[in-house]
């Protein structure tokens, strides 16, 4: 991926790399109640049954199967998490409100469907930052046009984009209005980026190219040894360079923010909604002893 992409309201190509994986990914710290089926789709149809996977043709399923993967605490479960997430839509892993003695989560549900319109998630959204005080379209076509495409841009993403992404963005709008965290993962075969949307806001995190001499550069500022770099933060080799996790996480400006006086406001589309707020080089998964090192390369 290009570091330029990496701008807040940077144009993406319009392509699809078939070698990025595409999914769509809900956690969520408590379960999902049955008054939000409206939107979220979670019915019995779709759980995480034997029956019911067999009937999609989504997973091949051996005789002995496995009833306790879908839980997190699972040795499987990451096998089992790997057949479900090409699967279109959304995998929703929830706590189980059948456990009482302790939390205990599930991948609950799969095929899952977001189903709130994109007008009703943005009209929600510049509510609360007083743009508007009821209706969308209370200002007008052209104001409810341009807030449309702020609801984008609050999320990192491009207004045309559709999908995974879009459905990933309204899921994180529309899930704050249950009082717990959420966490969305939206994998793009077009952003080639693992999208993160969380109550810290949106963050994406891209595989980038190295050379040795900026390996060494980077050892040197961060103060370690290139050996414990390519150890701990190289996940693959490209010929010559090095291949590790970068990931930018956005802040929001004033204008993505309610105004301290509450008092209703006109929105200037030319007036950045997001900044950068930092640039790390991720560890390798399931490295927990080292931590990101913070790394200035989309302005640079």
């Amino acid at each position: 991926m290009e570091k330029r992409e990496l701008k807040p309201r940077a144009r993406i190509p319009d392509l699809e790399y078939k070698h990025h994986n595409t999914f769509l990914v809900i956690f969520v710290e408590d379960f999902v109640h049955s008054i939000h089926k409206k939107y979220i789709r979670f019915f019995d149809v779709n759980k995480t049954t034997k029956t019911n996977l067999l009937h999609s043709e989504a997973l091949s399923l051996s005789e002995k199967f496995d009833r306790n993967q879908k839980y997190l605490e699972s040795a499987h479960f990451f096998n089992f998490l790997r057949d479900l997430l090409p699967v279109d839509y959304a995998i929703l892993i929830q706590r189980d409100k059948a456990s009482k003695t302790r939390n205990r989560y599930a991948l609950s549900h799969f095929h899952v469907r977001i189903d709130w319109p994109i007008a009703e998630a943005a009209e929600d959204l510049v509510r609360d930052l007083r743009y508007i005080s009821k209706d969308l379209y209370e200002k007008g076509d052209k104001c409810a046009e341009n807030l449309q495409k702020k609801f984008f841009e609050y999320y990192s993403v491009p207004v045309m984009v559709g999908g995974r992404r879009t459905a990933a963005i309204v899921a994180a709008q529309y899930f704050k209005r249950i009082p717990c965290i959420t966490t969305v993962y939206a994998g793009s075969s077009e952003s080639r980026a693992l999208i993160r949307i969380s109550e810290r806001g949106a963050s994406r995190a891209i595989l980038m190219k190295f050379s040795d001499s900026e390996i060494n550069d980077i050892a040197v500022v961060s103060r370690i040894k290139p050996i414990t770099f390519k150890k701990n933060y190289v996940v693959a080799r490209a010929g010559k360079q090095s291949v590790c996790i970068f990931q930018t996480t956005y802040a929001y400006t004033n204008q993505a923010r309610p105004p301290d006086d509450g008092k209703l406001r006109d929105v200037n589309p030319d007036l950045s909604w997001l900044t950068v707020g930092g640039q790390h080089i991720l560890p390798k998964p399931g490295i927990w002893k080292l931590p990101p090192l913070p790394l200035n390369v989309i302005y640079s």
